[in-house]
């Protein structure tokens, strides 16, 4: 892929928000026996890559149980600043619960809402990271995902996204996978898409990248500054 127009072969996300919402809220406590075991590998390795500093400022996008956001304000110290925002008020509720546990919840603030409208001010980010969300949005809500990260991230700020992708994306595995997303929107919600690229489009230059494998579906790493 290498131009914007090839965006399109990108599948749609029909579930509305608040069905992602009322969704995520029910599985909240149980995520991390099913999806949360298989993506811990692929999370910590995209957060190796972010080399997040300590007094940093850092945010992450769609912080789901709350266990990078964990690892984020070990990682910033006393001096940094750890931001969270995810559309599951479920969610928020179990990381709030991680983070207070570990003697974190002072040093983290959480929202709940929507990514595509950042209620941050603008250069206030060193580093902004993102695991397995980015898939989650509609095919033309990625663009302004990306722009309102870009926005919000300092001069020389960093993004982080592990995702399912699409790149080399013709196994019968990817198709049965894609299959599904088209038949049973509301349950398999998210689906392949190309992260390098989008990020370029968005005006992000790359920095590095990683080829992975997600449960058999390739994935990608990348790492990316503004």
């Amino acid at each position: 892929m290498n131009s914007k127009s090839d965006q399109t072969k990108i599948l749609r996300v029909y579930r509305s928000k608040e069905q992602a919402k009322e969704s995520y809220d029910r599985i909240s406590r149980f995520y991390d026996y099913f999806a949360g075991v298989f993506e811990k590998k692929y999370r910590n390795l995209a957060l190796e890559r972010l080399c997040i500093a300590e007094g940093e400022t850092v945010l992450e996008m769609g912080f789901g149980t709350g266990h990078c956001l964990k690892q984020i304000a070990e990682l910033i110290g006393e001096t940094g600043e750890a931001y969270g925002i995810d559309i599951s008020s479920g969610m928020l509720e179990v990381t709030k619960k991680r983070l207070e546990k570990a003697g974190l919840i002072d040093k983290v603030e959480l929202y709940c809402g929507d990514a595509t409208e950042m209620p941050f001010d603008d250069d206030k980010f060193d580093a902004v990271f993102s695991s397995f969300s980015l898939e989650l949005f509609d095919t033309p809500e990625i663009p302004k995902v990306l722009s309102g990260i870009k926005r919000v991230l300092k001069p020389s700020g960093r993004l982080g996204i592990v995702s399912m992708s699409k790149e080399d994306g013709n196994s019968i595995l990817t198709k049965l996978y894609e299959w599904s997303h088209e038949k049973f929107p509301k349950y398999v919600d998210c689906r392949p898409i190309y992260v390098e690229q989008s990020l370029k489009n968005a005006g992000f230059k790359i920095e590095h990248k990683d080829k992975v494998t997600l449960f058999g579906l390739p994935g990608e790493i990348v790492v990316a500054e503004k």
